[in-house]
């Protein structure tokens, strides 16, 4: 989504014409869920995606045709995933997708959509979350697609649209902190983009660098401690928004006061002393998620050290260790396969580990 909207905001600002389509709406088995987005241009090219496959041809053709009208108009586009969009590749969803086709063209609408559009895209990017809605409604005085951008407090950022009708659409409003899905409440989509989680990635060895690539591809924000240079740099991680090199004991009572709950922290040294040190340091923080690589044996020994400390069990019971779901690791790259799973879990699904594995085995997690 990033991506996305640095590319929409510089084509506003460099007033190219394009169609923002986003997927406000779904219901059923669809390719993607609500929230995903897709730009279009008039040479038909495109960023993003709805899922690809016919629909998603069937999208761009239907926003270029929205772009050929030069209105500022948005449209509401409904697809049923049916045998028209499963005829190439025997496909068939058999869902409904709902898309908002806003077209932003350089004579119509611009300061106002690039105000919009710029703002969104910097609540993303700084990763506090924010919500957006989007009347797929058409009630008194507000038409479809108008939209309106909440911050992190539920407080309106800014309007392309009725500000009269913005505090009654605040009032179906779900904090961010509940984590709440995509849903349409009273003709309005509401679009949660949660706020941004950081890795805190203890240990710069083959582990943690594989962690690393994998998380920074699924929208953590990486920071990687180790007390050796040629470990942790940026060469072995590129993604890395913050690497820290000093001893790990003294670095983790400085980082300590930065750990919220969204902070993830992973401990993967390359040995038990250190991963001890780590987890004394990191167990009482209020880390959304702790977790420590090793052995059961190796785990009940550190455990058993930390509690003649003082840390309590209770508190060691929230531990994630050992790491990752149990889906038979063998290498490195599957290791780090099982650890980002877990993390993705417990990011989206919120809860315990216990919860979030439930979920799992239920089936309730998604793809």
């Amino acid at each position: 989504m990033r991506e996305l909207l640095a590319e929409l905001k510089a084509a506003l600002e460099e007033r190219r014409d394009c169609v923002y389509c986003s997927l406000v709406e779904t219901r059923g088995s669809t390719p993607q869920k609500a929230g995903a987005a897709m730009l279009v241009f008039p040479d038909g090219s495109q960023r993003g995606t709805l899922g690809g496959g016919c629909v998603e041809a069937e999208v761009k053709q239907r926003a270029l045709q929205v772009l050929q009208t030069a209105s500022d108009v948005p449209h509401l586009l409904t697809f049923q995933l049916d045998d028209d969009y499963g005829w190439d590749d025997g496909l068939i969803c058999g869902g409904r997708m709902t898309v908002v086709a806003d077209p932003l063209t350089r004579n119509v609408r611009s300061p106002a959509a690039t105000a919009y559009y710029t703002r969104l895209h910097d609540l993303v990017e700084k990763g506090v979350g924010c919500t957006e809605a989007v009347i797929v409604s058409e009630t008194a005085g507000v038409g479809v697609g108008q939209r309106f951008l909440f911050d992190a407090e539920g407080r309106l950022a800014l309007a392309l649209g009725n500000c009269d009708v913005a505090a009654e659409v605040a009032q179906n409003l779900t904090p961010l902190h509940k984590r709440p899905q995509a849903g349409v409440r009273n003709g309005v989509a509401y679009l949660p983009i949660l706020p941004r989680v950081t890795l805190l990635i203890v240990g710069g060895g083959h582990v943690g660098q594989a962690v690393a690539r994998l998380a920074a591809d699924v929208d953590f924000d990486i920071c990687v401690l180790d007390d050796r240079e040629h470990y942790v740099n940026r060469e072995r991680f590129p993604a890395a928004r913050r690497i820290v090199i000093g001893d790990i004991g003294r670095a983790l009572q400085q980082l300590a006061i930065e750990i919220t709950p969204a902070t993830y922290c992973l401990i993967v040294t390359r040995g038990h002393a250190h991963d001890e040190e780590a987890l004394y340091h990191l167990a009482n923080t209020p880390a959304g998620y702790v977790g420590m690589i090793g052995s059961k044996r190796k785990i009940r020994l550190i455990f058993e050290d930390l509690v003649a400390k003082g840390i309590s069990e209770e508190t060691l019971k929230k531990v994630h260790a050992p790491l990752g779901f149990s889906i038979g690791s063998q290498t490195v790259p599957e290791i780090a396969v099982s650890i980002v799973a877990e993390l993705i879990a417990c990011r989206n699904l919120g809860g315990t580990l216990r919860e979030a594995r439930a979920w799992v085995s239920l089936g309730k997690g998604g793809a």
